[in-house]
């Protein structure tokens, strides 16, 4: 005969009491932030857990395999402090902006070069990005966009005509009017008047800043609010300095000083200039580029590069320049990042410029310097915009955080409804003995 012990049911009290530990437990998972409620580095698994202008993501290189709302906009600084000179801010630019993962190359070609973005230029528009670099070749009888190398460019190193890009400037100039992009031409175009023609047929010239407006000792630029009122919206520079007088296209090193560009601008403790710009210290131009990305651009170690590594070079930039902060931030698969990222990195900048404050979000416009708002820490994310709507999204054509499940609200109330039943039909059972 089997003992009694075996039959033995545990008491009602005892299965209350284990009911109700792991219903907490599932209860205590689900109460997690989600359905675009969480914030920046809060735990999250898919995009529409997190809150406006984030996406959901980890960064394995530097060991954080989790998943969290991470920042992919950046805070338009206009939106805040407007009406400074166009040099008292800094803007986001990426390296490279056409050489996109996954762009679609020329038919039976395979492409052979690397890529320094994720997402369309539209999208790196609408996401807060401000500055442009691009590269211009003669190709097939018309102005192509390359990353390419000994000046040629060749059918597997290149993109797509530069007209397609030039577009997407103007469509986004003409739906945002009063937002003003800058864009940096790496140029072998050696057909006359190539690129003035080209912008012209992009139907860029209504917004062109002219080079005659553009202070050439050192002196502020006109204020931004000028530029929109002027309609002056658009900044070209090439790297051609003979372009300047041939066809009004300013020359970049003129205006425009520069750290080292590649693997130099990324070694801890210096910051040398780039070889045709003026030292950094100069004062005869007003604007300051700053590059920061490696030769070979990673996508997997960008997230890992736009953290303290990132911090750290703005310091010693500023430091070797004599105290000045850039116009421009320059980097590679500008989303990435272990949660805020070249955001925060720039958000800071503009806050110690604009207002004083330990990051933009803390100015207020109108007070004075150093009068500012308390912002809790982390900082939740990108301001809303009150010159537009900025909603561009991430766009990642490889997924940056594994896939995760967790339980969802539905099925716990489904599961705390059966359990509930099986409770009370095992305590009414124990209770009559059967």
């Amino acid at each position: 005969m089997l003992s009694s012990s075996l039959w033995e049911l545990p008491s009602s009290s005892a299965i209350l009491y284990r009911f109700l530990t792991l219903f907490s437990f599932l209860i205590s998972i689900s109460a997690a932030c989600f359905n675009g409620n969480c914030q920046v580095m809060e735990a999250c698994t898919a995009a529409t857990d997190c809150g406006s202008g984030l996406y959901c993501g980890n960064c394995p290189a530097s060991g954080h395999n989790q998943p969290v709302c991470t920042r992919g906009q950046a805070t338009v600084p206009t939106s805040v402090i407007n009406g400074l000179p166009f040099n008292k801010y800094t803007w986001l630019m990426t390296h490279n902006s056409f050489s996109i993962v996954d762009a679609p190359s020329l038919a039976g070609v395979q492409r052979l070069t690397f890529y320094n973005q994720e997402d369309t230029v539209t999208n790196q528009l609408r996401n807060g990005v401000r500055g442009l670099m691009l590269d211009m070749y003669d190709f097939e009888n018309d102005i192509w966009l390359c990353h390419s190398f000994r000046g040629q460019c060749f059918n597997f190193t290149a993109f797509q005509p530069a007209i397609n890009t030039l577009r997407e400037v103007e469509a986004f100039l003409t739906e945002n009017p009063t937002e003003i992009v800058t864009i940096i031409i790496e140029d072998y175009v050696l057909t006359p008047k190539g690129l003035r023609n080209l912008f012209t047929s992009a139907g860029l010239d209504k917004y062109w800043f002219p080079v005659s407006k553009m202070p050439k000792k050192g002196e502020d630029w006109p204020t931004v609010t000028d530029m929109v009122q002027q309609n002056h919206r658009l900044l070209v520079f090439t790297s051609i300095a003979s372009k300047e007088a041939e066809e009004g296209i300013a020359y970049q090193w003129k205006y425009m000083l520069e750290n080292e560009p590649g693997d130099p601008g990324v070694v801890v403790g210096s910051c040398p200039n780039r070889r045709e710009s003026k030292p950094l210290k100069s004062r005869s131009s007003s604007l300051f580029l700053q590059n920061y990305f490696p030769t070979y651009p990673v996508e997997s170690e960008a997230c890992k590069e736009h953290s303290a590594p990132l911090f750290n070079m703005i310091s010693t930039c500023y430091k070797a320049s004599g105290n000045i902060l850039p116009n421009f931030l320059a980097v590679n698969f500008y989303m990435r990042s272990e949660g805020g990222g070249v955001f925060d990195a720039l958000d800071k900048i503009n806050g110690q410029t604009l207002c004083g404050c330990s990051t933009l979000a803390a100015c207020q416009a109108g007070a004075p310097p150093g009068t500012c708002k308390s912002i809790p820490a982390p900082n939740t994310g990108p301001l809303s915009s009150t010159t537009g709507s900025f909603t561009g999204s991430v766009q990642f054509t490889k997924p940056s955080a594994s896939t995760v499940h967790s339980p969802n609200l539905m099925v716990l109330w489904l599961f705390y409804l059966l359990l509930l039943a099986f409770l009370k039909t095992t305590i009414s059972t124990h209770i009559i003995g059967f």
